[in-house]
């Protein structure tokens, strides 16, 4: 019995979380952090299994950091979620389907997406904070 314990304890310090960054072009308002981070957390259960610990989006250079646990998910499934939720990663075009869910000012910039002239969205909302 004392061995088990020993065991799957052992099993869980394993379990060391790493970084991953992702380039995500259209990721440059509040709209679309709010929308991939529910997205991400929902999707893959990473509130069940703490498969990921940290999700930090950089609105000004358009890249996500996802802090994650890769015996619990793994950079592809990370990538595929953000494209799932309806973004373009790194090399990979967003589900069509879930891109036109998108609201406008989450859409491709050449579609007219993102930041519009004298409305800067990636300022943070009242009571929000700007990391």
């Amino acid at each position: 019995m004392v061995a088990i314990c020993f065991t799957l304890q052992a099993q869980v310090m394993q379990a060391k979380s790493v970084w991953a960054t992702f380039t995500v072009p259209q990721m440059k308002c509040w709209e679309c952090k709010s929308r991939l981070e529910k997205y991400l957390f929902h999707e893959t259960g990473a509130g069940d299994d703490g498969s990921i610990f940290k999700v930090i989006v950089n609105m000004f250079n358009g890249t996500v950091r996802i802090n994650y646990v890769p015996d619990r998910i793994t950079a592809y499934n990370l990538r595929a979620a953000i494209s799932n939720a309806g973004y373009d990663v790194d090399t990979l075009k967003a589900n069509p389907d879930s891109y036109k869910l998108l609201p406008p000012v989450c859409k491709r910039k050449e579609e007219g997406g993102g930041p519009q002239k004298g409305k800067p969205c990636n300022i943070a909302p009242e009571g929000e904070e700007q990391k």
